[in-house]
């Protein structure tokens, strides 16, 4: 690629809103650190945006699945149940809270997390919510809504009731999905959601955690702000975390969610653009759409057919010397030498979609 030929990113922000003067105001009023009406102002919105209740800011994404299974329940030597093919801080998180991730592969209709498999583990291998062959408790089902696509949860969610295990929801990719009506985020029984830079709605960092639960939001509340219990004399009733979103970071999410809806079309006009003119290509197809759901393609991502003439890594390849970024999906998390030794149930969809899928420039 020579110097001056234009590169196109694979996604970034899109600053086009009130973010300077949100920003201005918290310069001008000194309100920059963990406290101001920003953050209020925030989890408001992101409330609002979900259908529910109760929304406590974080630092990051990985910070609120963090608490939200600390709040969930799950304890120290759990087994907790992870797609293997997501970003590495879903399982990152259950090893922070002490927790072992029993990896699930995903459905290859939908590339999420296999209902099937989460119901035959609960169902034939545990009694209630405790592994028969091992004695270790089922502390939580956690299901990640991919690309912004929604997880198939409903039968998740019962195959969970049953066992008696709570179901942390990963929405951090997939803010303003519908599943079956219903906003991603408010399927389970808690989620977190990310605002990274990349993401549909930034802060440039930071997280939230949305539940229905009032109970759940205080102690996740609590958890975050380091467990305080007396604010002149700086008592602390359990360990807790110095987990805060910044009102600086809050003005630049407010804007964004000022502006989310435009957001969520612009994402809906980049992958038609890409199904319109990419139709002909043999050997392509893109991520499917689950029946009964409405994405937002955070990224639209692609697979080639095995026999096609580039393969993926070729296709990268070609792509960066004409100045286009992609990115293909995550090492399956039972492959990740970050998590050796953990247990799969299958592993060979995630494994297949791995070695084939592509994301394409989505900002």
């Amino acid at each position: 690629m020579s110097s001056d030929a234009p590169f196109i990113p694979l996604c970034v922000p899109h600053l086009a809103g009130n973010e300077a003067a949100n920003l201005a105001r918290c310069v001008d009023t000194n309100w920059v650190s963990s406290a101001g009406p920003f953050v209020d102002r925030f989890e408001r919105q992101l409330a609002g945006a979900v259908g529910l209740p109760h929304a406590v800011a974080t630092a990051s994404g990985t910070a609120a699945l963090h608490v939200a299974l600390m709040v969930a329940g799950v304890e120290p030597g759990d087994l907790v149940l992870v797609p293997s093919l997501t970003f590495i801080a879903t399982a990152n998180a259950v090893r922070h809270a002490g927790a072992e991730p029993l990896f699930v592969d995903a459905d290859p209709a939908t590339w999420q997390m296999d209902p099937a498999l989460v119901a035959a583990f609960l169902a034939d291998a545990c009694d209630g919510n405790v592994e028969r062959a091992t004695g270790r408790r089922v502390g939580a089902v956690l299901p990640v809504d991919l690309l912004g696509h929604p997880a198939d949860m409903d039968p998740i969610v019962a195959a969970a009731r049953a066992a008696g295990v709570a179901v942390v929801e990963d929405a951090t990719e997939s803010l303003g999905a519908l599943y079956k009506g219903r906003p991603a985020g408010a399927l389970g029984d808690i989620a977190a959601f990310s605002f990274n830079g990349n993401k549909l709605v930034t802060c440039g960092g930071g997280g939230m955690i949305v539940t229905p639960r009032t109970d759940w939001a205080h102690l996740a509340r609590h958890l975050t702000t380091q467990a305080k219990v007396d604010e002149v004399e700086s008592i602390h009733d359990r360990v807790g975390y110095n987990y805060r979103l910044t009102n600086l970071q809050a003005a630049v999410g407010c804007a964004q969610m000022d502006r989310l809806a435009d957001l969520i079309t612009a994402k809906l006009r980049i992958r038609a653009h890409y199904e319109k003119d990419l139709a002909d290509l043999p050997g392509l197809a893109f991520m499917p759409d689950m029946p009964g759901t409405n994405p937002v393609p955070w990224l639209t991502t692609i697979t080639l057919d095995p026999t096609a003439a580039l393969d993926r890594h070729d296709l990268a390849a070609r792509l960066a010397e004409a100045g286009i970024q992609t990115r293909p999906l995550w090492q399956p998390l039972h492959r990740s030498p970050a998590h050796a030794g953990a247990r799969v149930l299958g592993g060979a969809v995630a494994e297949g979609l791995q070695a084939r899928a592509l994301s394409l420039p989505s900002s």
